[in-house]
């Protein structure tokens, strides 16, 4: 079998395409990892500014909004 001139030269662009295909999926989830963090993040400040009747509506103690608020803001 052999290859005709074309196919030579459209192989390596489909493996690159491919790859950088793959890149770009990677990027995607890893954008989409920190922003979920991030978000996280954001909702435990939101949550420490809550006063203690607003905390009591959602079913919190002042304990319980310290001690998620007192986690990483990179970890769940």
């Amino acid at each position: 079998m052999t290859l005709e001139f074309g196919e030579i030269l459209e192989t390596p662009r489909k493996a690159l395409r491919l790859k950088l295909r793959e890149t770009a999926r990677r990027g995607r989830r890893l954008l989409a990892a920190i922003g979920y963090r991030l978000e996280k993040r954001r909702s435990r400040r939101r949550l420490s500014e809550l006063t203690d009747a607003e905390l009591r509506d959602i079913g919190l103690t002042r304990a319980q909004a310290a001690a998620e608020t007192s986690k990483s803001w990179f970890w769940f």
